[in-house]
């Protein structure tokens, strides 16, 4: 007995020292579940709705992420499903996604949609519905750097573009310049300049162009800026003024056929006589055609347009610099493709000219002739085509190593965003020089903030 008190007396001294009273044992608590709300038979769907935000831009690596977002004003839980149905910018259908979601009674709810496979990189169409209905319909893109193209680029393309060259320099520029005085002031004069260019193939009278130019008046070396212009279907006249100041020299090319060319007498300052267009409407003309096709001429008054830059006192032929919007952004991609002096940063805003191979396949406003029909001008489609990859910009590009600011809409439908990636991919441009601006809903048009942009990069290189 009196070891038992003992060995009692000693455990109840070692508990006390260390603090550790025994505590009686609780019996173990369920853990809460999740507890999902009671849902109505015949909710009012007249207080639910639904739309699809934009998030990530609609730019994904692998997966699309499809966010949609109810909002359920009944006094009780709804069950809704949600599909999405994803085709590519061809129209092929790739996979439709499904889900169903429980939302409850006066509140809203965010899910989103996903595949359990990755999508090969490239641009795709989603339409997404809620119990059927439609919600919205979309272009997204799944990792736009890594899309490519076919290669069918010619064997002799650096040949072909080398002999066009050639023939440029054999041309008498002739050019002359006429002050447009309501636009010039001490610090900057503003001309019409008139000069020669390729006749439209291999023989023939050289062709005409014009186009204004912006020169400093304070005999120093400046910075040079070619301004290449859009599709000429808006009836704009030609800009006539110094936007970047007058600490720059630039110059707005008005190639052949559009704007300064094509235009009754007196609607471009300084241009006193009419100009016309025999071109039609530009992209057709001679397009079965290797030598006399409209754009090998374009290509070459772009050249021809730097060039005679070269001839002035006041350019800086080592800081050169482009922007274009459109055809414009394509003219922008040949300037620094094909000059003869390195171009210090381009921009170049959803080109046109890009990846034909793709946009035979692709419903587009710029590329319809060969989209949409099997004929052009009485001649097969095939056999029309068949020059067309001598012109891409998607060949050009590997040749420009400059800095590059580009820039795609996602929901353009006249330039679609496909064409205008192969071409970027393409460049030789180091990564860290390269600058691309994804707009998720903007269509043929300008991103918000592309001038600011344009103006950051080629600030770097003044």
């Amino acid at each position: 007995m009196k070891t038992k008190l003992y060995l009692f007396a000693l455990m109840a001294l070692v508990l006390g020292a260390c603090g550790c009273d025994p505590q009686p044992q609780e019996e173990p608590q369920p853990q809460p579940q999740d507890e999902q709300p009671a849902v109505m038979d015949n909710p009012d769907m007249s207080l639910v709705s639904q739309s699809v935000p934009v998030t990530d831009d609609w730019v994904w690596n692998g997966k699309p992420q499809i966010t949609i977002r109810i909002v359920n004003g009944n006094p009780g839980a709804v069950r809704l499903g949600a599909k999405a149905v994803i085709t590519t910018d061809k129209k092929a259908e790739v996979m439709t996604l499904t889900d169903s979601v429980i939302v409850g009674a006066d509140s809203e709810k965010d899910f989103v949609l996903t595949s359990t496979e990755d999508l090969e990189p490239g641009i795709y169409h989603a339409v997404c519905f809620v119990n059927e209905q439609q919600a919205r319909a979309f272009n997204f893109a799944i990792d736009p750097f890594a899309i490519t193209s076919e290669d069918d680029k010619p064997a002799d393309f650096d040949q072909f573009w080398q002999a066009a060259k050639d023939q440029l320099a054999s041309i008498d520029m002739d050019a002359t310049l006429t002050e447009i005085p309501e636009r010039s002031n001490a610090n900057c004069k503003v001309y019409l300049v008139e000069m020669n260019s390729v006749p439209d193939g291999l023989t023939g009278e050289p062709v005409v162009i014009r186009g204004y130019y912006c020169e400093p008046q304070d005999g120093r070396k400046h910075p040079v800026i070619m301004h290449y212009y859009g599709y000429d279907t808006q009836g704009y006249t030609g800009r006539v003024d110094c936007p970047w100041g007058s600490d720059k020299a630039e110059f707005y090319l008005s190639h052949r056929g559009q704007y300064l060319n094509n235009r009754p007498a007196g609607t471009n300052l300084g241009v006193a006589e009419e100009t016309t267009n025999i071109y039609g409407d530009w992209f057709r003309y001679n397009l079965g055609e290797k030598d006399s096709y409209y754009y090998r001429g374009a290509y070459m008054d772009v050249v021809q347009s730097i060039r005679f830059m070269a001839t002035r006192a006041t350019s800086d032929m080592t800081r050169l610099f482009a922007e274009g919007s459109s055809q414009g952004g394509a003219l922008t991609y040949v300037a620094a493709a094909l000059s003869d002096y390195p171009f210090s940063a381009i921009a170049a805003n959803v080109a046109f000219m890009g990846d034909f191979a793709d946009a035979k396949d692709i419903e587009s406003l710029a590329y319809w002739e060969i989209n949409d029909h099997y004929w052009v001008d009485g001649v097969a489609i095939e056999t029309s085509i068949r020059y067309l990859p001598y012109f891409d910009i998607k060949h050009m590009t590997p040749r420009i190593s400059c800095a590059v600011l580009g820039s795609s809409g996602l929901a353009d439908d006249v330039c679609p965003a496909r064409l205008n990636f192969v071409p970027y991919n393409n460049l030789a441009t180091p990564a860290d020089k390269k600058t691309y601006i994804i707009e998720p809903e903007m269509g043929h048009s300008y991103p918000a903030n592309w001038y600011s942009k344009m103006n950051e990069l080629f600030s770097k290189y003044y």
